[in-house]
This record gives C-alpha cells, sequence and structure tokens, in this order.
C-alpha cells in the first residue's frame, strides 16, 4: 500500500497534538481502518513532513501527535509557473493536479478572449479554493511537502502586465510557432509557461505576447487539447532542465 500522507492546512510542530477534521477522520478510520497506535504522515505546504500517531480515534474524530520534523525535499531546481487557460469542465481539474504531479510551483488560471468558461468575484474565489485543494491532495498523493501555490483566476491581459517584471524565461505554447520548445537555451532554472484554453488565443493575445517578450514554442505538428499541451510542456521542462533529466 502507498504510504498514507495527509496535508494540515495548520503549521506542524513536533509534540504537538490536534485532532483532525471530520473529512481526514472518516477516510482514515472508516476508509484505511487505522485504528489508535497507528502511524503516517503529516505535512503543512512549507517544506519536510512530521510522522504522525494517532492517540484516539471514532467514526468521525481522530487525534493524533506529531513527532520530529523529517527535512524531506523532492522539488525540482526548476521554478516552472503554469499560466493555464481556463477551460471547460473537470479539464482544469486535471491541469491542478497533474501538473502538482509533475512539480509545478505556481498556476495562474486565466480567462482570455477566446475563452468559453468567465468567473467573476465569488465564483472566482471558489473555484481558487477547490482548485488548492486538488494541489493539495495530489501533493499527499505524489509525495510533495512544498504546495504550489493556485492564483486567483485573472485575465491573460492583466497577466501580461506582471510577465513583464519577470526575469523568468517565459513562452507561449503555439501549434504553428517554428521553435521547438526543446531547443530553448539558456532557459536558466526559471520558466514560465503560458497555455490557452479550447480556442487557442486570439491575434491580439500574440501581439500582446510577442510585445511582452515571450517566445512562442511548439511541442510537434499535431494540435494537443489545452489539458494534454499543459502537461506535456510541464514534463518536457522538467526533462530537460527540471529533475527528470537526471533520471
Amino acid at each position: 500500500m502507498s504510504p498514507i500522507r495527509l496535508f494540515s492546512p495548520i503549521p506542524l510542530h513536533a509534540g504537538q497534538k490536534s485532532t483532525l477534521d471530520a473529512v481526514q477522520s472518516r477516510y482514515l478510520v472508516r476508509a484505511l481502518r487505522l485504528r489508535a497506535g497507528d502511524s503516517f504522515t503529516m505535512f503543512d505546504g512549507r517544506g519536510g513532513e512530521f510522522p504522525a500517531t494517532i492517540i484516539s480515534a471514532d467514526r468521525t474524530s481522530v487525534a493524533v501527535e506529531t513527532g520530529e520534523k523529517i527535512d524531506r525535499d523532492i522539488e525540482s531546481p526548476l521554478i516552472l509557473q503554469l499560466i493555464q487557460g481556463i477551460s471547460k469542465g473537470d479539464r482544469m481539474d486535471a491541469v491542478v493536479q497533474k501538473a502538482t504531479e509533475l512539480g509545478a510551483n505556481l498556476i495562474v488560471p486565466v480567462t482570455t478572449d477566446y475563452s468559453v468558461v468567465k468567473l467573476i468575484d465569488e465564483r472566482a474565489r471558489n473555484r481558487r479554493e477547490h482548485w488548492q485543494k486538488i494541489a493539495q491532495s495530489a501533493c499527499e498523493q505524489c509525495g510533495r511537502n512544498t504546495v504550489p501555490t493556485i492564483d486567483a483566476p485573472l485575465s491573460l491581459t492583466n497577466w501580461f502586465g506582471i510577465a513583464a517584471k519577470s526575469n523568468a524565461t517565459q513562452v507561449i505554447l503555439r501549434p504553428e510557432a517554428q521553435t521547438a520548445m526543446t531547443t530553448l537555451e539558456n532557459v536558466g532554472n526559471r520558466i514560465t509557461i503560458v497555455v490557452g484554453p479550447e480556442g487557442g488565443f486570439s491575434p491580439a493575445e500574440i501581439a500582446r505576447a510577442d510585445a511582452a517578450g515571450l517566445q512562442s514554442v511548439s511541442l510537434g505538428p499535431r494540435i494537443l487539447r489545452t489539458e494534454t499541451a499543459a502537461l506535456a510542456a510541464v514534463s518536457v521542462a522538467q526533462a530537460c532542465w527540471g529533475d527528470a533529466r537526471s533520471i
């Protein structure tokens, strides 16, 4: 069985006694059938992890005590930011989950000229919280102890204003681009990847990207779905300049 890992929304320290929320408690007791004396791992997203022992447990409440912190780190040396056009249905959920597993440090959901999904106000806040929980859950599964940040949704136009202040290598995926992503040089340890939604980018957005200094790159001759393109690009980045190149 895979190691049992749970994310803690509150900072952890050695010798800390706390009670898990109802969802985590039911998961440990009902799904995994753990009891008092059983152990698992907890992390709070700030790096490192803690062994945790169940002190008491019933069907709705589990009390635990954490041991000494273990400074375990599997983060990539590549700082990777994914600027993702918001897609329909559960496609965005899949991008957040898989990009987290692949080592993305920051995911920024953006609306574009051709976006079908538009998020504002409370709906935007709710979706951000939803995606952040998906990232936390993905870290539980994949073994990361540092949870990527999911930014609040914003327009791609507004993001271009932020991009001008960055010192990262910044690329935008375009099927018609003449430069293959794998041939980029002098990437360094920071890369930002911009991926459009189902409808792609408008001519005005391409012009803004060019003006902001983003490099247009391709992942090959085939036109990929937005969720496929995002995960392929993150994988290429890790294989070329991150920790996957050493495997």
